[in-house]
């Protein structure tokens, strides 16, 4: 595991429009920087179907035809696509990112799931997370709060993400 790995998977969560996206692609382009291979995972939250990548290409035929499973690589890259009669689990799709190397899987999303949680609060009545979800490591807040979590203002980007990616820290 990379130097600085607090968490090798953490979670982002928060309501909609709370920052989520954006802190996930901070985090990834600081562990980036300090030479961690950084892997995300993002729920799609909404009840509707991911588009495929492209309509036209040979993989889309491929799946169209009937298979569950496609891949295409080319130039250093993979793009894979997979249905699943049943909603994907998390942990299927952990298990399916144990094939590939990194230090570390950033989530975002996913919200009862039970990995290391870093809450976004955008507004007072997003509060109610604090007291329905487990295993909250730190809270990144837009307004001002208290409480028993370590806290960090949104305005203070390079404190929580030194703070993620510090040296000598205990690994979950």
């Amino acid at each position: 595991m990379a130097v600085g790995v607090k968490y090798p998977i953490l979670q982002v969560v928060g309501f909609q429009n709370s920052g989520k996206t954006t802190l996930v692609e901070k985090i990834v382009r600081k562990g980036s920087l300090n030479h961690c291979k950084m892997a995300t995972i993002k729920h799609h939250g909404h009840m509707s179907e991911l588009k495929p990548f492209n309509q036209n290409t040979d993989s889309i035929k491929h799946r169209k035809a009937g298979a569950v499973i496609s891949t295409v690589e080319g130039g250093g890259m993979l793009q894979l696509e997979a249905t699943n009669i049943s909603q994907w689990k998390l942990d299927d799709i952990i298990k399916l990112y144990s094939y590939f190397e990194h230090d570390m899987i950033i989530i975002e999303g996913y919200k009862t799931a039970n990995f290391p949680k870093i809450v976004l609060i955008r507004e007072k009545k997003d509060l109610e997370l604090l007291t329905i979800l487990q295993n909250i490591v730190a809270v990144i807040s837009w307004i001002p709060i208290q409480g028993n979590f370590t806290i960090f203002n949104i305005k203070d980007e390079e404190k929580y993400l030194d703070w993620l990616f510090e040296d000598n820290v205990q690994k979950v």
